[in-house]
């Protein structure tokens, strides 16, 4: 059924976009902690996995999130708390959230270049269609970024993932049934979940392949969920000697 789908819905943080690196360096700095550089997207992931644990309310998933976003870099012990705090204000600045997710650009002309139309469906706080313009990825309508056909911010229609609303909402403006869709998303409980409730298959994106269910497609990056859907990723033209 993946392989067959005529539309793509999307989910936005981390998927699309990404905490910059340069945001998340000065805010560890800010707090004199040391930390792997190589983990800087490791971690995001390691976040969604520790809020999507059952027991997680959503009033402590900031802060769980944080906490297992440090612990994945292996900031000490010593200095957890006060990086926690540091990212908590860096995470809210202007322009935190828009280092390209891999492979996002070229999952999106692939979708144009097999005719699949493209939705967003993102709890977001109104603003993230100007964010994806911002970041280079994407626009509503033609341009000179890839197009996408409906962006839906949960603050915009006022439903949030896991509710099948919003995705009905995306479903609705591109005119395609539910069982013709599928939805990229970092999250089990909102994207996989949410998903699932409108009819809509899922595909996990999983780098660290922490997930333990069976019961939905998983994938490492955007290039991988590309051949799942049986899309050619264009490749850019070689330069001339």
């Amino acid at each position: 059924m993946i392989g067959t789908s005529r539309a793509l819905l999307l989910d936005v943080g981390g998927v699309l976009v990404l905490p910059r690196h340069e945001t998340v360096a000065a805010a560890l700095s800010t707090a004199g902690a040391r930390y792997d550089p190589s983990r800087l997207d490791a971690a995001h992931y390691a976040g969604v996995a520790a809020i999507d644990e059952p027991d997680v309310t959503a009033d402590d998933r900031s802060a769980v999130y944080r906490a297992a976003f440090v612990e994945m870099l292996e900031v000490s012990p010593a200095r957890r708390a006060s990086a926690s705090g540091a990212l908590a204000d860096a995470f809210r600045s202007p322009g935190a959230w828009s280092r390209p997710g891999h492979g996002a650009v070229e999952l999106l002309l692939a979708c144009a270049a097999h005719e699949v139309s493209v939705g967003i469906v993102s709890n977001w706080d109104g603003t993230v269609a100007r964010l994806l313009a911002e970041a280079g990825i994407c626009q509503l309508g033609p341009g000179p970024l890839p197009r996408v056909e409906v962006i839906v911010d949960s603050a915009v229609v006022g439903w949030e993932k896991p509710d099948p609303r919003i995705f009905r909402v995306a479903l609705d403006a591109l005119g395609i049934e539910p069982a013709r869709a599928v939805h990229v998303g970092d999250s089990v409980r909102a994207d996989v979940d949410g998903a699932v409730a409108a009819g809509v298959a899922p595909i996990h994106l999983d780098p660290l392949g922490r997930c333990p269910r069976a019961d939905h497609a998983h994938a490492v990056d955007l290039l991988e969920v590309a051949g799942l859907l049986g899309l050619i990723v264009p490749t850019a033209p070689a330069e001339m000697a």
